[in-house]
């Protein structure tokens, strides 16, 4: 789900006038039933019952059936969207529940797709479900497109959201894009045929965690809701031709000062088109680890290899510094017994180096290697020769050394 606390590139103040006609085409009639159910719907002008037509004969793709997923399948499902897509591969864990609204209890263990099925059925069992539970990649993402009218996107990580962008503009759709990190979130919509991309907002990756997701950076719960009902009024909007779509425009929100603003994106002229989808992890440099440990920002050591090296240290045996990245919330939470907290925020801005041995072996570690990686990348390129990173983090440690303490 997501994660830019702020938007670069070609922004500016304002708002640009695009008027797009409906984008389905109405079906056939409403059942008795569903005129009671859309009635609310019925008696807006602007909606109506050929809008009510166009929203039952719509097939909406909704990536990631998470936090902003959450609210957007519910809402969707509620609007009458005739069929919902959910392409989701994770499973719901109890730190999911403070924000996953489409998701109870009972649901833990279970697969995010199935659990989001089921709760639609129980508010609006017309609606016609599809699950695609894989992981999203260039090699399906066309095929899976293919099949819907109108994509919504509430990743949380940047090889993804620019899979979506390019899978979209080749097959000539829109999509609805949110993003939310702590307290700030961000809704636009992108269509490369009738305006700006993504890439037009984001013509560069930003380095790998600079920018941390939302398991790494939080989010406010309800911030969810917020940004995923907006999402959700954008595909309203689109499928039946009402209002002004946030087509090259980001409306930009700040949930402690309660305030929304909106930035106009314009179409870069000089980018190249979108002609195939590429390797989008190389392209956040996100390239996987050789098989001797060594990844793009060096060597890695396993959580087994970890427990080994300071049950050596505790004997005596072996001396090096296992420096935790994470915030002191996090570090309240769970910790590696032995671990030091120097969260990255000192390490980028060069205050926590004096702490560290240059000659000495350390160890970083965070919650799943993304943070760990980038102050390791640092640190190598100040001389620190002898560090390395714990791979999947303080996650991986908790799986395979203490299963018994609460993973985040």
């Amino acid at each position: 789900m997501g994660s830019e606390a702020t938007t670069s590139g070609r922004t500016q103040p304002g708002a640009a006038e695009h008027s797009l006609p409906p984008l389905v085409e109405p079906a056939g009639s409403l059942t008795p039933e569903e005129v009671r159910r859309y009635s609310r719907h019925l008696i807006i002008p602007e909606v109506g019952m050929e809008g009510q037509l166009r929203l039952k004969n719509a097939r909406v793709l909704v990536i990631g059936a998470g936090g902003l997923g959450s609210p957007a399948l519910l809402y969707l499902a509620a609007a009458g969207v005739g069929t919902l897509g959910i392409v989701d591969d994770d499973v719901v864990e109890a730190s999911n529940l403070q924000r996953q609204v489409i998701h109870g209890v009972t649901d833990l263990g279970r697969t995010k797709a199935a659990s989001a099925r089921d709760s639609i059925r129980e508010l609006n069992p017309g609606v016609d479900v599809v699950l695609h539970e894989v992981r999203l990649d260039a090699s399906n993402a066309l095929g899976i497109f293919a099949g819907y009218d109108l994509i919504l996107d509430g990743t949380d990580n940047f090889a993804t959201r620019y899979l979506v962008n390019d899978a979209a503009a080749l097959l000539g759709k829109p999509y609805v894009w949110g993003s939310i990190l702590r307290f700030d979130g961000q809704v636009s919509v992108f269509w490369d045929a009738h305006g700006p991309n993504y890439r037009d907002l984001y013509p560069e990756a930003p380095p790998p965690g600079s920018v941390p997701s939302c398991a790494e950076g939080r989010v406010l719960g309800v911030l969810c809701a917020q940004i995923g009902s907006g999402m959700v009024n954008e595909a309203v909007k689109l499928i039946t031709g009402t209002g002004r779509p946030l087509l090259g425009r980001v409306l930009v929100f700040d949930a402690l000062a309660m305030s929304w603003r909106e930035l106009r994106v314009r179409k870069d002229p000089d980018a190249a088109p979108i002609t195939a989808l590429g390797d989008y992890e190389a392209f956040c440099g996100l390239a996987p680890a050789a098989p001797d440990g060594t990844g793009p920002d060096g060597p890695t050591v396993s959580a087994p290899e970890l427990a080994g090296m300071l049950a050596a240290r505790q004997a005596g045996q072996v001396r090096f510094d296992l420096i935790d990245v994470r915030e002191p919330g996090e570090y309240e939470i769970v910790s590696i017994p032995g671990a030091r907290l120097l969260p990255q925020g000192r390490f980028l801005s060069g205050e926590a180096l004096p702490e560290l041995s240059r000659d000495g072996e350390i160890v970083l570690h965070c919650k799943s290697g993304a943070r760990s990686a980038a102050v390791l990348s640092y640190l190598r390129q100040n001389g620190f020769t002898r560090a390395r990173h714990l791979d999947g983090g303080i996650l991986e440690w908790i799986r395979q050394v203490e299963p018994a303490k609460p993973a985040y």
